[in-house]
């Protein structure tokens, strides 16, 4: 038995995530479902350590036992990558492995809605995509960095935890730098990156009050500045973005992002009628209207320009969901359920 084992498994059932945990059988999470196999015992801690050793170095093997927690990415001979966290629960080791495939996929293949495009021929600013663990952001961002890659001169440097998608240059010079390995750190990567000369910046995650201070930095001084919030839609992105500061910052921060906001792509990823799954997004683009709004600290208002700026690639999640759901390709118990506001889907 070994790692391998499993992730040739995963790539046979066109799997998305491989769960290992203590006396349990392994788990493969295929269309958003996590199914049960029966082709191998369940695992013991030592068993499960093992397995983990063959395939990280002896001090990744020393910082988990230290730090109880490590996460790294993985690639195997046919190139099919996994973003994988190891963690302890109940004093035992557990596993989860993401599947990441070799192919970016075009902006066709993730059908990325008009506005979503026009986010990504922004030549600086902020752009953001959003949505719960799972939902497809990395790819999302995957092929936005691709038709960035295609279309433009320019110096494109990802910071990422870790490294998922590899991009090869195209039109673009390309530098990946994963966490740990090339940076000890988002906030240090970023406060030096400007003497780097990037035109657009990937932060695979704004995950505190320093990093995000330093996105809006940069992307007001001629970046554009691409990064990922786990938050439900665009509204809500915002009101995160600005409550994560002290309340005497957040009247200076709303301008900035006011100014700097360039869109948001909200997405979620939905079980789709005849097998395999489809995204719903939400697309907010900041014009006059949105940026007043922000500046006024009138946020639940934006809903309601969304609703009625699809000339200028907006949509509300309600919107699409209802879309999907009269052209057959998912159910109305699954729009509504994945809604924040389940009655437009009936209206």
């Amino acid at each position: 038995m070994t790692l391998n084992e499993f992730f040739l498994e995963a790539i046979n059932l066109k799997a998305s995530d491989i769960h290992l945990a203590v006396d349990m059988p392994v788990f493969f999470r295929v269309n958003g479902i996590l199914q049960k196999s029966k082709k191998w015992p369940v695992l013991n801690n030592n068993t499960l350590l093992n397995l983990i050793s063959e395939i990280i170095s002896e001090t990744q093997k020393n910082n988990l036992l230290k730090n109880k927690y490590l996460e790294f990415s993985h690639q195997i001979k046919n190139e099919v990558r996994f973003r994988i966290s190891v963690f302890y629960e109940k004093d035992n080791l557990a596993f989860a492995a993401r599947l990441i495939w070799p192919k970016i996929p075009t902006t066709e293949e993730i059908n990325l809605p008009s506005g979503g495009i026009k986010l990504a021929e922004m030549k600086s600013g902020l752009v953001l995509v959003t949505g719960p663990t799972g939902c497809g952001k990395s790819t999302t961002l995957a092929a936005i960095i691709d038709y960035i890659n295609k279309n433009r001169e320019c110096h494109i440097i990802t910071l990422e935890d870790p490294i998922e998608f590899i991009f090869h240059g195209n039109k673009s010079l390309i530098a990946q730098r994963e966490l740990g390995k090339d940076m000890s750190s988002f906030k240090l990567a970023l406060k030096h990156i400007m003497r780097q000369d990037p035109d657009v910046i990937l932060v695979s995650e704004m995950r505190d009050l320093e990093t995000i201070s330093l996105a809006i930095t940069l992307a007001e001084t001629g970046h554009l500045v691409l990064a990922t919030v786990h938050t439900p839609s665009a509204p809500q992105t915002i009101d995160r973005i600005i409550d994560i500061f002290p309340s005497n910052q957040q009247k200076q921060i709303r301008l900035q992002v006011a100014l700097s906001l360039k869109g948001i792509i909200s997405q979620h990823l939905l079980p789709k009628i005849g097998g395999g799954r489809i995204a719903a997004r939400e697309i907010l683009i900041n014009t006059p209207a949105v940026a007043n709004l922000i500046r006024e600290n009138k946020i639940a208002q934006i809903k309601s320009v969304m609703q009625t700026s699809s000339k200028e690639g907006m949509q509300t999640l309600e919107k699409e969901l209802k879309q999907l759901y009269q052209n057959k390709l998912i159910t109305l118990e699954n729009a509504i359920a994945y809604a924040n506001y389940p009655q437009e889907i009936l209206n």
